[in-house]
């Protein structure tokens, strides 16, 4: 099999997400002077998280609007009846603690590097491509891809198959010549090897272990792997940690 392309999930795969929502969260907290009850500041970091996936749940499943899914987390966060122009105006103060923490994994320069002229390179995203485009330009790396695809404008998203055949057919290949990395294991992973491409989950954290492992993807702990599993002719490169 010649893989040609790879398509990139993008949060918690090229940008660490999780970090930047987290003190994104803790600053907008304490700017909101909504700490110094009874829950800790922990707990409301781990609801905010909770309150997240459940309303990006509704989205990826074609009940919320994207600024609709936006608008909830915060009513149902804050316990408050707030109109939408509030909700909105809320977000976007998150937003603006949350930009100041973006960064990219330190693993992903170093691959985009050493897999630029071997392969092409596109983006499939579960968001809105005005969120993304956003935030690759901001990230420096926009340039680094042919195509960004997103849920929000394609009708579609992972693990459905349709999301993952839309980024081959914007690339012109099959879905045997084309690598997806995310780190999700079922969305992400288990969604792109029942499309047909080759599937690579990164699991940064190694929360899956032994029988918990699943079948399909190819799992990597680092960026640091990928060329050596694509077969690319590069010295950069790292054994797997997982055997």
């Amino acid at each position: 099999m010649s893989i040609r392309a790879v398509v990139w999930d993008v949060d918690d795969t090229l940008f660490d997400y999780t970090t930047a929502d987290r003190a994104g969260m803790r600053a907008h907290l304490v700017a909101e002077g909504l700490l110094g009850g009874d829950e800790s500041v922990e707990q409301a970091l781990v609801r905010w998280r909770e309150v997240t996936d459940r309303q990006w749940a509704r989205f990826a499943a074609g009940e919320a609007s994207f600024e609709g899914q936006r608008r909830d987390r915060v009513r149902v966060f804050l316990g408050e009846e707030l109109t939408d122009a509030e909700a909105d105006a809320w977000f976007l103060r998150y937003i603006a603690h949350y930009e100041a923490a973006w960064a990219l994994f330190p693993d992903v320069l170093p691959v985009l590097d050493a897999l630029a002229a071997s392969h092409r390179h596109a983006v499939l995203s579960n968001s809105s491509l005005t969120v993304q485009d956003r935030k690759l330009r901001v990230l420096g790396v926009h340039d680094r891809f042919e195509t960004i695809l997103c849920a929000a404008e394609l009708g579609v998203s992972k693990p459905e198959v349709g999301a993952f055949h839309a980024a081959c057919e914007a690339l012109d290949l099959a879905p045997r010549h084309v690598a997806y990395v995310g780190d999700h294991p079922e969305i992400d992973g288990q969604g792109a090897a029942e499309a047909g491409l080759l599937s690579v989950w990164i699991d940064r954290d190694g929360v899956y272990t032994g029988a918990d492992a699943l079948a399909g993807p190819h799992r990597i702990a680092s960026l640091a792997e990928l060329p050596a599993l694509l077969g690319a002719d590069t010295r950069f490169g790292a054994p797997s940690t997982f055997g």
